[in-house]
């Protein structure tokens, strides 16, 4: 199937000749383009056109879940017919396993699976075995390691209406690629037996299957509801995937367990030549424990430090990732490429000095190094044609298109660049109040942005007590938190957000109309040309935006900031006399269907669990209450409610 993009919009302004030139680029085979796009220029749609012109799978990278799932539904939306994806860290809490050699203390893994996010990532690269019209949408965990698509897809069942089976065999071959089955609780991941007929609940599905056998012969295959199991429609042929990315062969298992034994036997030898016998003698009770639970269970605690076994690849080779399921001839789009790029580069980095402490230190075998993300070096091998989008594209987008730019300066709203103002930073704090008022009394909304998380965390206080509705955000609020607060934003929960730099790239407020920036003049990376001229944008959706920086000085990164601004203010002014265009705000609906993943995810404990603990007469009534307070927990982590699980979790420990 062809992508058809569906919408009631039309190439505006200079969209038409961006559109044109990406295209035309593609064709040229020209590996690295640029779209320097402003606020509001509709690079979603530019981006959507040029799939849609291509017709190739393509791949848009984000450089948070935020920014993914709010491209997703943009792209959603264009693409109704097509199969538009979304690929995300399946974590909503994740501890990663260290050692601390300081204090002697060691961190073990910890981790909370959303079991939506892993069924939406199954669905991806089901989508990319099936079919020419993908596009996924991801961040940038799609560089870490996923199983291998040759053994994921050489596991798969494939069945054909006709076919010669008996059930035995299907049963035995669902239990290989890890269903599990199940008389009563039928769940993703399960699969049930009535007769002739198998029920199976696919990870990566909605709706569940049906195989109708009559004696060996496969007699119907259909897709069902799983709740009421009406028929949704009939099939000819069914392939059912494994139930995860990580699914191997029994004979891969064995042999992997033997290789796994030979690494151990070397290391032991290296520890003790380095007269570290503490660390071998950790290092075998740890890894012959796995190697237990590996032959009894199929799986154990960390499996994925194994992985190079499991895979069969060499010391140092780069692991199987989500770009080893695109065909070569597809397309990546980074969006805001002067972050994403550089989270791309220091990945392998910070995962490798964690990793490097557990192995010293016996807790994990050398191996365990190549359970890592892609480097970068071996992310650019896998790409083919990249389009790098952002407002402000950084040196290394600019050297790899060598200087060539394709803009996208004018809005189709008419929409101008917002007037610049500086103000002086002695009384800042003050001035920034009555500013706050006269937006509220308009039911406009404030983005406030500090250069630390202290300041954001008082300022937040000090405008709460004189009466403001406002929130606070930084790198300690949970990334699933995120969306959340910025919807509550839109919905006019509160009216001013306060934060630090999570406030700049592609989150689509067209509420606000005013930024403030404090301590402009403080040079640093915060405070840059980039910065600066991303943090002025989120204003740039509103017809009243405007921006006020506090400083004492003009800096060259506030003097380039503002320059480019009026450039593109007066692109925008001349566009608009030319054209008779009279602006109007930008109108986005409040859908955001992947934040109810997580909306139940910050419910509060009720008072009789946050009363404190009860007291108790004998042991007995201790070794209930923890039975009901596990039992409350696996209930509360069924429904998402992340934040009371885990409270509940801490409440059991103590």
């Amino acid at each position: 199937m062809d992508f058809k993009l569906v919408s009631s919009y039309k190439p505006q302004g200079d969209q038409a000749s961006a559109i044109q030139a990406l295209t035309r680029g593609i064709f040229d085979r020209e590996q690295h383009q640029v779209l320097l796009g402003v606020t509001g220029s509709g690079k979603t749609f530019t981006m959507a056109k040029v799939i849609e012109a291509l017709n190739r799978p393509a791949l848009v990278m984000a450089h948070n879940k935020t920014l993914a799932a709010q491209l997703y539904h943009e792209f959603k939306s264009f693409f109704p017919h097509n199969a538009v994806e979304y690929f995300v860290s399946y974590y909503d809490y994740y501890q990663p396993e260290a050692y601390v050699p300081a204090a002697d203390l060691y961190i073990e893994k910890e981790s909370t699976i959303n079991d939506e996010l892993d069924k939406l990532r199954l669905s991806a690269t089901r989508s990319l075995f099936e079919r020419r019209d993908a596009l996924i949408v991801a961040s940038v965990s799609c560089i870490y390691g996923l199983g291998s698509p040759e053994a994921y897809y050489g596991m798969m069942l494939f069945l054909e209406k006709g076919q010669k089976i008996k059930r035995e065999d299907i049963t035995r071959k669902l239990v290989d690629i890890l269903y599990e089955r199940t008389n009563g609780d039928f769940r993703r991941g399960t699969f049930r037996v009535r007769g002739d007929v198998i029920e199976v609940f696919p990870t990566y599905d909605d709706m569940a299957y049906r195989i109708e056998l009559w004696g060996d012969q496969v007699e119907a295959l259909s897709q069902i509801d799983p709740l009421f199991g009406t028929v949704k429609q009939k099939y000819a042929r069914l392939p059912i995937y494994p139930k995860t990315h990580y699914v191997m062969k029994e004979e891969t298992r064995a042999s992997a367990v033997d290789s796994i034994k030979k690494e151990l036997a070397w290391w032991e030898v290296e520890l003790e030549k380095q007269g570290r016998l503490v660390e071998a003698q950790r290092i075998h009770q740890r890894t012959m424990f796995d190697l237990e639970m590996i032959k009894a269970m199929g799986f154990c605690h960390g499996i994925e430090n194994y992985s190079r076994h499991f895979t069969g690849r060499l010391p140092g080779e780069p692991p199987p990732t989500l770009l080893d399921y695109f065909p070569r001839d597809y397309l990546m789009f980074i969006d805001e490429s002067h972050q994403t790029v550089p989270q791309l580069h220091g990945m392998h980095a910070g995962d490798r000095s964690r990793k490097e402490v557990l192995v010293e230190y016996g807790f994990r075998l050398p191996s365990a190094l190549d359970n890592r993300p892609l480097t970068f070096a071996e992310f650019e091998h896998r790409t083919n044609q990249l389009v790098y989008v952002s407002a402000t594209p950084g040196p290394y987008e600019l050297t790899k298109s060598a200087g060539v730019v394709i803009e996208q300066i004018i809005r189709p709203t008419g929409l101008i660049d917002p007037p610049v103002e500086i103000r002086p930073v002695k009384g800042q704090i003050d001035d920034l109040l009555h500013e706050i008022r006269e937006r509220v009394a308009k039911g406009e909304r404030v983005l406030v942005t500090t250069l630390t998380k202290r300041m954001a965390e008082d300022l937040a206080e000090y405008y709460a007590e004189v009466g403001v509705k406002c929130r606070y955000m930084h790198s300690e609020i949970e990334t699933l938190e995120r969306v959340k607060i910025l919807r509550d934003l839109r919905k006019g929960e509160f009216d001013v957000l306060i934060g630090i730099n999570l406030l700049r790239e592609g989150l689509d407020l067209p509420e606000v109309s005013l930024v403030a920036i404090l301590d402009a003049d403080k040079e640093g990376f915060l405070r840059s040309a980039g910065s600066l001229i991303q943090t002025i944008g989120r204003c740039a959706r509103h017809l009243n935006g405007r921006a006020i920086l506090y400083a004492d000085r003009m800096t060259d990164s506030m003097k380039r900031a503002i320059d480019e601004t009026s450039r593109r203010r007066a692109i925008q002014t001349a566009y608009n006399e030319e054209h008779g265009i009279t602006p109007e705000s930008i109108v986005r609906p409040l859908d955001m269907t992947l934040a109810a993943i997580v909306a139940a995810d910050y419910a509060d404990l009720t008072a009789s669990e946050s009363e404190g603990m009860p007291e108790f007469k004998s042991q007995e009534e201790v070794d209930a209450y923890i039975a009901k307070l596990e039992s409350d927990m696996r209930e509360a982590a069924k429904r998402f409610e992340f934040e009371k699980a885990a409270k509940l979790r801490d409440t059991i420990k103590e």
